[in-house]
Protein backbone atom coordinates (compact mmCIF):
# COMPACT_ATOMS: atom_id res chain seq x y z
CA UNK A 1 0.00 0.00 0.00
CA UNK A 2 1.03 3.42 -0.62
CA UNK A 3 1.11 6.70 0.73
CA UNK A 4 -1.39 8.60 -1.77
CA UNK A 5 -0.93 12.67 -2.72
CA UNK A 6 -2.30 15.39 -4.72
CA UNK A 7 -0.24 18.12 -5.65
CA UNK A 8 -2.03 21.57 -6.37
CA UNK A 9 -0.69 24.57 -8.39
CA UNK A 10 -1.91 26.82 -10.59
CA UNK A 11 1.77 26.40 -12.05
CA UNK A 12 2.62 23.54 -14.21
CA UNK A 13 6.31 23.60 -13.75
CA UNK A 14 5.88 24.27 -9.85
CA UNK A 15 3.62 20.54 -10.53
CA UNK A 16 6.61 19.39 -12.72
CA UNK A 17 8.76 20.12 -10.43
CA UNK A 18 7.28 17.94 -7.43
CA UNK A 19 6.74 15.25 -9.55
CA UNK A 20 9.47 14.86 -10.92
CA UNK A 21 11.23 14.88 -7.13
CA UNK A 22 8.79 12.12 -6.08
CA UNK A 23 9.52 10.03 -8.99
CA UNK A 24 12.33 8.91 -6.43
CA UNK A 25 10.41 7.41 -3.93
CA UNK A 26 7.96 4.46 -4.97
CA UNK A 27 5.50 4.19 -2.06
CA UNK A 28 4.20 7.62 -2.69
CA UNK A 29 1.33 7.78 -5.28
CA UNK A 30 0.47 11.15 -6.82
CA UNK A 31 -3.41 10.20 -7.64
CA UNK A 32 -3.99 13.39 -9.24
CA UNK A 33 -2.94 16.92 -9.85
CA UNK A 34 -4.49 20.37 -10.09
CA UNK A 35 -4.41 23.63 -10.93
CA UNK A 36 -7.88 25.10 -9.58
CA UNK A 37 -7.86 24.18 -6.23
CA UNK A 38 -11.45 24.08 -6.17
CA UNK A 39 -11.56 20.57 -8.00
CA UNK A 40 -9.04 19.49 -5.59
CA UNK A 41 -11.44 20.30 -2.61
CA UNK A 42 -14.13 18.47 -4.15
CA UNK A 43 -11.69 15.32 -4.41
CA UNK A 44 -10.83 15.73 -1.23
CA UNK A 45 -14.10 15.63 -0.01
CA UNK A 46 -15.13 12.42 -1.42
CA UNK A 47 -11.30 10.06 -1.51
CA UNK A 48 -8.88 9.29 0.92
CA UNK A 49 -5.80 11.34 0.52
CA UNK A 50 -2.64 10.80 2.94
CA UNK A 51 -0.43 13.79 1.70
CA UNK A 52 -0.90 16.99 0.08
CA UNK A 53 1.60 19.54 -1.87
CA UNK A 54 -0.13 22.89 -1.64
CA UNK A 55 0.48 26.62 -3.08
CA UNK A 56 -0.95 29.22 -1.29
CA UNK A 57 -1.24 32.15 -3.64
CA UNK A 58 -4.05 30.49 -6.53
CA UNK A 59 -6.93 32.69 -8.24
CA UNK A 60 -9.98 30.69 -7.42
CA UNK A 61 -9.06 29.84 -3.72
CA UNK A 62 -5.85 30.59 -1.57
CA UNK A 63 -4.06 27.82 0.21
CA UNK A 64 -4.97 29.03 3.57
CA UNK A 65 -8.76 28.63 2.58
CA UNK A 66 -8.21 25.39 1.26
CA UNK A 67 -6.75 24.18 4.39
CA UNK A 68 -9.25 26.02 6.63
CA UNK A 69 -12.56 23.83 5.04
CA UNK A 70 -11.00 20.80 4.55
CA UNK A 71 -13.45 18.00 7.05
CA UNK A 72 -10.76 15.25 7.19
CA UNK A 73 -7.12 16.82 6.96
CA UNK A 74 -4.14 14.89 5.66
CA UNK A 75 -0.76 16.05 6.05
CA UNK A 76 -0.16 19.27 4.03
CA UNK A 77 3.05 20.60 2.56
CA UNK A 78 3.28 24.36 1.75
CA UNK A 79 5.03 24.53 -1.93
CA UNK A 80 5.46 28.87 -2.31
CA UNK A 81 7.60 31.45 -3.28
CA UNK A 82 7.13 33.23 -0.67
CA UNK A 83 8.39 33.02 2.37
CA UNK A 84 6.60 35.45 5.12
CA UNK A 85 3.47 32.88 5.16
CA UNK A 86 5.63 30.24 7.25
CA UNK A 87 4.42 31.62 10.48
CA UNK A 88 0.57 31.46 9.45
CA UNK A 89 1.24 28.21 7.81
CA UNK A 90 2.52 26.46 10.71
CA UNK A 91 -0.38 27.70 12.69
CA UNK A 92 -2.70 25.80 10.10
CA UNK A 93 -0.82 23.01 11.44
CA UNK A 94 1.10 21.52 8.34
CA UNK A 95 3.76 19.44 8.63
CA UNK A 96 6.21 21.65 6.58
CA UNK A 97 6.74 24.72 4.44
CA UNK A 98 8.81 24.75 1.00
CA UNK A 99 9.72 27.78 -0.85
CA UNK A 100 10.21 27.70 -4.52
CA UNK A 101 12.56 26.75 -6.44
CA UNK A 102 12.18 23.16 -4.18
CA UNK A 103 15.97 21.67 -4.21
CA UNK A 104 16.00 18.11 -3.75
CA UNK A 105 17.81 18.18 -0.94
CA UNK A 106 15.20 19.92 0.87
CA UNK A 107 12.43 17.92 -0.72
CA UNK A 108 13.74 14.78 0.54
CA UNK A 109 14.22 16.25 4.68
CA UNK A 110 10.50 16.70 3.53
CA UNK A 111 9.78 13.03 2.64
CA UNK A 112 11.51 11.88 5.88
CA UNK A 113 8.93 13.99 7.61
CA UNK A 114 5.81 12.69 5.97
CA UNK A 115 7.28 9.23 6.61
CA UNK A 116 8.04 9.86 10.05
CA UNK A 117 4.19 10.28 10.26
CA UNK A 118 3.20 7.75 8.24
CA UNK A 119 5.33 4.64 10.20
CA UNK A 120 5.41 6.67 14.31
CA UNK A 121 2.40 8.07 14.30
CA UNK A 122 -0.93 5.93 14.67
CA UNK A 123 -1.77 5.22 11.07
CA UNK A 124 -5.28 5.63 9.71
CA UNK A 125 -6.08 4.67 6.22
CA UNK A 126 -3.92 4.05 3.34
CA UNK A 127 -1.54 5.73 5.48
CA UNK A 128 -0.90 2.26 7.47
CA UNK A 129 1.69 0.77 5.28
CA UNK A 130 2.42 -2.37 7.76
CA UNK A 131 6.37 -1.18 6.82
CA UNK A 132 9.21 -0.43 9.11
CA UNK A 133 9.97 2.53 9.82
CA UNK A 134 12.67 4.34 7.92
CA UNK A 135 14.30 7.32 5.77
CA UNK A 136 16.09 7.78 2.91
CA UNK A 137 19.84 9.06 3.09
CA UNK A 138 21.34 10.60 -0.16
CA UNK A 139 24.66 8.45 -0.71
CA UNK A 140 27.05 8.79 -3.67
CA UNK A 141 24.05 10.48 -5.89
CA UNK A 142 22.25 7.51 -4.73
CA UNK A 143 19.06 7.39 -2.15
CA UNK A 144 19.49 4.44 0.00
CA UNK A 145 16.43 3.45 2.80
CA UNK A 146 17.66 2.83 6.09
CA UNK A 147 15.49 1.60 8.55
CA UNK A 148 15.13 3.28 11.65
CA UNK A 149 15.83 0.39 13.89
CA UNK A 150 19.14 -0.72 12.53
CA UNK A 151 20.69 2.44 13.27
CA UNK A 152 23.18 2.67 15.95
CA UNK A 153 24.44 6.21 16.46
CA UNK A 154 24.77 9.25 13.92
CA UNK A 155 28.16 10.71 14.55
CA UNK A 156 28.76 14.75 13.11
CA UNK A 157 31.96 14.87 10.45
CA UNK A 158 31.88 18.63 10.17
CA UNK A 159 29.62 19.08 6.99
CA UNK A 160 29.05 15.42 7.11
CA UNK A 161 27.87 12.86 9.48
CA UNK A 162 28.31 9.26 9.69
CA UNK A 163 25.40 6.53 9.80
CA UNK A 164 25.91 3.87 12.00
CA UNK A 165 24.12 0.78 11.04
CA UNK A 166 24.04 -2.70 11.99
CA UNK A 167 23.81 -3.46 8.33
CA UNK A 168 27.51 -0.74 7.89
CA UNK A 169 28.14 3.00 8.03
CA UNK A 170 27.06 5.65 5.73
CA UNK A 171 28.66 9.25 5.09
CA UNK A 172 26.32 11.85 4.30
CA UNK A 173 26.67 15.61 3.10
CA UNK A 174 24.22 16.61 6.17
CA UNK A 175 24.59 18.29 9.36
CA UNK A 176 23.90 16.28 12.83
CA UNK A 177 21.12 18.96 13.75
CA UNK A 178 19.26 18.02 10.08
CA UNK A 179 18.96 14.77 10.40
CA UNK A 180 18.32 14.74 14.08
CA UNK A 181 14.66 17.08 13.06
CA UNK A 182 14.14 14.32 11.01
CA UNK A 183 14.63 11.27 13.57
CA UNK A 184 11.50 10.40 16.41
CA UNK A 185 12.49 11.74 19.45
CA UNK A 186 10.55 8.89 21.40
CA UNK A 187 13.73 6.79 20.23
CA UNK A 188 16.74 9.24 19.07
CA UNK A 189 18.56 11.54 21.72
CA UNK A 190 21.62 14.10 21.59
CA UNK A 191 24.10 13.15 23.55
CA UNK A 192 27.09 15.15 22.52
CA UNK A 193 27.43 17.87 20.27
CA UNK A 194 29.01 15.31 17.62
CA UNK A 195 26.54 12.30 18.35
CA UNK A 196 22.74 11.59 18.43
CA UNK A 197 22.46 7.85 19.31
CA UNK A 198 19.50 5.19 19.19
CA UNK A 199 18.10 4.97 23.11
CA UNK A 200 17.08 1.10 21.88
CA UNK A 201 20.21 0.10 21.06
CA UNK A 202 22.25 1.10 24.60
CA UNK A 203 24.32 -2.35 25.71
CA UNK A 204 25.91 -0.15 29.08
CA UNK A 205 26.33 3.09 30.50
CA UNK A 206 29.47 4.29 32.65
CA UNK A 207 30.46 7.05 33.82
CA UNK A 208 30.15 9.62 31.09
CA UNK A 209 30.19 7.26 27.93
CA UNK A 210 27.77 5.08 26.17
CA UNK A 211 28.36 1.76 25.01
CA UNK A 212 26.05 0.75 22.16
CA UNK A 213 27.39 -2.30 19.41
CA UNK A 214 31.00 -2.92 21.12
CA UNK A 215 31.43 1.06 20.76
CA UNK A 216 31.82 3.93 22.90
CA UNK A 217 29.84 6.82 22.89
CA UNK A 218 31.20 10.37 24.97
CA UNK A 219 28.20 12.09 26.71
CA UNK A 220 28.86 15.59 26.36
CA UNK A 221 28.75 17.53 30.07
CA UNK A 222 26.39 19.87 28.92
CA UNK A 223 23.90 16.54 27.63
CA UNK A 224 25.07 14.22 30.76
CA UNK A 225 21.88 15.37 33.45
CA UNK A 226 19.49 15.32 30.40
CA UNK A 227 20.81 12.28 29.29
CA UNK A 228 20.28 9.79 32.35
CA UNK A 229 17.34 11.24 33.19
CA UNK A 230 15.62 10.23 29.39
CA UNK A 231 17.60 6.75 29.61
CA UNK A 232 16.33 5.98 32.80
CA UNK A 233 12.91 7.03 32.67
CA UNK A 234 12.14 5.26 29.09
CA UNK A 235 14.22 1.64 30.77
CA UNK A 236 11.93 2.19 33.85
CA UNK A 237 8.72 2.94 31.66
CA UNK A 238 9.65 -0.09 29.90
CA UNK A 239 9.75 -2.15 33.28
CA UNK A 240 6.47 -0.95 34.29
Amino acid sequence: MKIKCVIIDDEPLAISVIENHLKNFDNIEVVETFSNPVKAFGVLQQEKIDLVFLDINMPQMTGFTFIENLNVKPLVVITTAYREYAVKSFELDVLDYLVKPIPFNRFLKTINKVYQHAYTNTPTGDAALNQEPHIFLKVDKKLIKVNLNDILFIESLKDYIKIATTLGDYVVHKSLTAISEELPQSNFIRVHRSYNISINKIAALEGNTIEIAGRRIPIGRNYLKQTKERIFNIKEGNES
